[in-house]
């Protein structure tokens, strides 16, 4: 979708003007990833107008593959606004534009599914389930058992008001039971399936995936494996949060990566707080997580260093940012 921002904070009605900017979980993930050095796909479609226009060239700027991307000449791109209030104030009021849109009507039979499956991994959301009944299916189709599939990750990102049929929760915790790496909000598993009781709670509903992370919020993120069946916990970065929007996809692209470089699971969940920090400074959906080589030293800080590190806006831009001068 294409995102329009607020100039100022404020209700929507009272707002006067956005800036656009790009989002959407899926190509959030790929976009962080590509920023970071690896080979990304986006696979998707947008219409055939000016919006459409903008994603794909704005995404490819990324260094994504935007290739398989199809246009839709009958259908416009979807759009939606946002106030400048976090998700977790009662301030804040998102209007969503995408019934109807390109994206909406993808299926089985217009989306690419080659190209979906020629990947180390196959990265989906719960969003995407939510928009149409051939998406939905598009879903299960890619998440099906076979040969060809490729290892599955599946971030829940559980949208009420997206679900107009009561069927969101099922679906849900179906699709993350298929799923290879699942990540999981421990507040959206409350909210979807009402377990409580923690990330081990929500560990014996979803014993299925090779990988389960329950996040929890500013506190940290709990991850289980198959060699880490009791899981392990790691906390979160002490950031000066600008919006809240986009960290979960920024999160999980962290994750992956670190992943996809062979790294052990404390590190998977070091880079996935890293690359949250990066939106969570940033009032966008998106925001290009630090340069390698600098993710890479804050990654290998001891325990101490990493529970004094504090950043703010524009930290990934510095070699050494200010927030940091306290770390040895």
């Amino acid at each position: 979708m294409v995102t329009f921002l607020p100039t100022r904070p404020g209700r929507l009605a009272d707002v006067p003007s956005f800036q656009r900017a790009i989002g959407g979980a899926e190509s959030n993930v790929a976009c962080a990833l590509a920023a970071f050095g690896h080979p990304a796909r986006w696979v998707s479609r947008v219409g055939a107008d000016g919006f459409g226009d903008h994603l794909v060239e704005r995404i490819a700027g990324y260094g994504v593959d935007v290739t398989a991307v199809r246009r839709d000449p009958g259908r416009p791109t979807g759009v939606y606004f946002r106030t400048a209030g976090d998700r977790g104030t009662g301030a804040h009021e998102v209007a969503y534009y995408r019934a109807g849109s390109a994206a909406s009507a993808m299926s089985v039979g217009n989306v690419d599914l080659t190209a979906a499956r020629a990947a180390r991994v196959l990265h989906l959301s719960g969003i995407t389930a939510a928009l149409s009944a051939e998406c939905r299916e598009l879903l299960y189709e890619l998440t099906a058992p076979g040969s060809g599939r490729p290892p599955v990750s599946f971030d829940v990102n559980h949208r009420p008001g997206l679900w107009r049929d009561g069927e969101g929760a099922d679906v849900l915790l179906e699709l993350a039971r298929r799923a290879d790496i699942v990540f999981v909000g421990e507040d959206e598993a409350a909210h979807a399936w009402g377990v409580t009781g923690g990330p081990a709670a929500v560990r014996r509903l979803l014993p299925e995936p090779h990988v389960l992370v329950v996040k929890e919020g500013a506190r940290g993120a709990t991850a289980f494996t198959r060699d880490l069946p009791d899981g392990t916990f790691h906390p979160a970065l002490h950031t000066v949060v600008v919006a809240t929007t986009g960290a979960g996809d920024a999160f999980a692209a962290g994750f992956l990566s670190a992943a996809l470089r062979g790294l052990p699971v404390k590190a998977r969940l070091r880079y996935g707080h890293l690359f949250a920090a990066a939106t969570l400074t940033t009032p966008g959906d998106l925001a290009a997580p630090p340069d390698r080589d600098h993710a890479d030293r804050l990654a290998a800080l001891d325990d101490g260093a990493w529970e004094r590190l504090r950043l703010g806006p524009g930290w990934t831009r510095a070699e050494r940012a200010e927030e940091e001068a306290n770390i040895p």
